[in-house]
């Protein structure tokens, strides 16, 4: 049977993703290694710099003493630093992208590159006493040509200086290894804690928003049972709450779909849904809820009332035929939002302590305002239930909303 055109084109959509990566990854460590670049450039300075200082004080110092020539000319050291820059930044280039895993076959690269370069280093000082017109040492010894010169060279004092040449560029050339390693490693380390916030971000949104998930099957649940409670004895009045719930529905939706809200808003919300639950136990139920117009601007996460007042309905109905009381209160204190909601309760009878409503308003403070946010349920005195929240005061906005492990919501 023959292959269908998708399973012709796989193999070669599969080779172009993975040239994508492969283009990707380059220009990703071309891109590193350009900012690498300025680091090592700036290194070079510096060293050529210091070993151009050194050598003249010291040559200044032998010159006082009546030795000459042991330290080749300034110039002539800024030619052969010159001369070292592209290849110090090759081999940087090469060690970079060699890396070091495994130790065993990397290593021997690693000191290849070095012994290399370290070598040169005196080669470069002749050709910079060449360009300069200066010659000293083996420059001296190569412009002579002879047999009995090069004699010399390998017999005199001159193999020695190249030794300590080489060890003083191996020591730079190890130096640069280290920064170029440590800038790396600090550069992977950035970029982890930058996905990491980036993940604790995603994390928190997807936490807040199951949390708010959770309200809306709670909220509909206990409104349905409302309104069946009205269709047989009170059409009117059931259709006019079909309406309201149409309303209060909506509202729902929109408020989940956003982190914060303003407490005008929040409160009109809860205003609504009491108005509801009022019709039904109308002879039982009265609320108080505070006029917007005497609210303060502020900003509050969303839905964060809705389980507190359906917890004041449900237990504070419940276990009594007595009238029930709830009241709503906004108050400010300094830098401190303070929200509480407050009903009655049958006699000697603590309920409300535990449930969804109430466990999800603490864990959704915790998740976005951390230590700065507290939450507190109990009864209180004169057979009353108390639940109150202390928030921060956010009057411009969420942008304001930032928890204490500094992910923005």
């Amino acid at each position: 049977m023959s292959a269908s055109p998708l399973e012709r084109i796989a193999p070669t959509l599969a080779a172009l993703a993975g040239s994508g990566r492969v283009r990707v990854a380059d220009a990703e460590a071309r891109s590193n290694f350009r900012r690498f670049v300025w680091l090592l450039t700036a290194f070079w300075v510096y060293v050529a710099l210091s070993n151009v200082m050194y050598a003249t004080n010291m040559q200044a110092s032998l010159s006082s003493m009546k030795v000459e020539h042991v330290f080749a000319p300034a110039d002539a050291r800024l030619v052969q630093h010159l001369l070292l820059y592209p290849l110090f930044i090759f081999f940087m280039w090469v060690s970079l992208r060699a890396g070091w895993q495994p130790l065993w076959r990397k290593l021997p690269l690693q000191l290849s590159c070095a012994l290399v370069f370290v070598v040169l280093a005196s080669p470069a000082l002749v050709v910079g006493e060449i360009v300069t017109n200066k010659w000293y040492g083996y420059a001296d010894h190569m412009k002579s040509h002879t047999w009995s010169s090069l004699q010399e060279f390998v017999t005199g004092p001159e193999i020695p200086v190249w030794i300590a040449s080489a060890t003083n560029f191996l020591a730079t050339y190890c130096f640069g290894v280290a920064l170029m390693t440590g800038f790396a490693f600090y550069q992977r380390l950035r970029d982890a804690q930058l996905r990491s916030a980036a993940l604790e971000r995603a994390l928190t949104r997807a936490h807040l928003a199951a949390l708010r998930m959770q309200l809306s099957p709670h909220t509909l649940f206990n409104l349905l049972h409302t309104i069946r409670g009205q269709i047989i004895w009170d059409p009117p009045a059931a259709q006019t709450m079909v309406v309201q719930l149409g309303d209060l529905l909506r509202r729902l939706l929109s408020a989940g779909e956003r982190e914060f809200s303003r407490l005008s808003d929040e409160l009109q919300f809860v205003t609504l849904y009491l108005e509801l639950q009022q019709k039904r136990f109308a002879d039982r139920l009265t609320v108080a809820v505070p006029a917007r117009e005497a609210l303060q601007r502020a900003w509050v996460p969303s839905l964060i009332l809705q389980p507190l007042v359906e917890n004041a309905v449900v237990h504070g109905l419940a276990g009594h035929d007595g009238p029930v009381e709830i009241r709503v209160e906004a108050s400010v204190t300094g830098e401190t939002l303070v929200l509480r909601v407050l009903n009655t309760i049958a006699p000697g009878k603590a309920a409300g302590q535990t449930g969804i409503g109430l466990a999800n308003v603490h864990e959704r403070l915790q998740v976005q305002f951390g230590a700065r946010a507290s939450f507190e349920a109990g009864p209180a005195e004169g057979d009353l239930w108390i639940a109150e929240i202390h928030m921060p005061l956010l009057r411009d906005g969420p942008e304001n909303a930032r928890p204490e492990t500094g992910v923005i919501l």
